[in-house]
């Protein structure tokens, strides 16, 4: 798993970043962004992809195609932690089954390389990144692209998405789970994730990415001001 990393800053001092994988998950459309997020809540884009199947092919070729562009990435990008939207019921019952399953076989590929899991419902994201849980689609778009610093907005819909699922967790998180403000947040069964059961019992389940983190915040006398929160995020930082 990877650590955190060190980045240079303007002034010629170190910060401390956490790579994230943030997850859009999809059976016709999977979105990925891997990003590096700062303590100063500036973060840059890694990689962005959207993996797409069609309906006509095999359900199970679909399944694993999104499995091995998870693994792939999960491989290549080494992130700290991987965020993805979580699957709520809707009118359109096969939409949330494929969701449903293509979030499943991510989940599981991180699990199987022992990278920490965490989900943020589509409010959490929306009211993390713009300030309103009910921002439209263009909206979040436009924030990512000021967080992120992009040279345009992003696209299609499916990449904005992944970018604000790992830009709402490093925020609400703190990038740590010392700081998690979803840790009472359960998956559909009521289970709790790892990430939850770590800021249960403290530090000793972190990964040395979030004690870094969290030792960075220490040394900064907690970091609760200076910050720079979704409504003052300028360009060219």
């Amino acid at each position: 798993m990877a650590s955190a990393v060190p980045v240079r800053g303007t002034a010629g001092t170190s910060r401390v970043a956490q790579r994230i994988l943030g997850v859009d998950p999809g059976l016709t459309r999977c979105g990925f962004a891997v990003v590096e997020m700062h303590r100063d809540r500036t973060g840059e884009s890694v990689h962005v992809e959207v993996t797409g199947t069609r309906s006509d092919q095999d359900l199970a070729e679909r399944i694993l195609a999104i499995q091995r562009a998870a693994e792939a990435l999960l491989d290549t990008y080494a992130p700290d932690v991987l965020a993805i939207e979580r699957v709520f019921a809707q009118n359109n019952a096969p939409t949330v089954v494929g969701t449903a399953q293509a979030s499943g076989v991510v989940i599981a590929a991180a699990a199987a390389r022992g990278i920490p899991v965490a989900w943020h419902t589509p409010s959490e994201v929306k009211a993390a990144v713009t300030d309103d849980g009910s921002a439209d689609k263009a909206a979040v778009a436009r924030m990512v692209q000021r967080i992120l610093r992009l040279p345009a907005l992003p696209k299609p819909v499916d990449a904005t998405d992944a970018y604000a699922v790992a830009i709402c967790h490093a925020w609400r998180s703190g990038i740590g789970t010392r700081h998690d403000m979803a840790a009472g947040t359960r998956t559909h069964q009521g289970a709790r994730t790892a990430l939850q059961r770590a800021a249960d019992a403290g530090t000793s389940g972190m990964t040395p990415a979030q004690r870094a983190w969290q030792e960075a915040e220490r040394r900064a006398g907690g970091g609760a001001s200076g910050r720079v929160g979704p409504g003052s995020v300028r360009r060219g930082r």
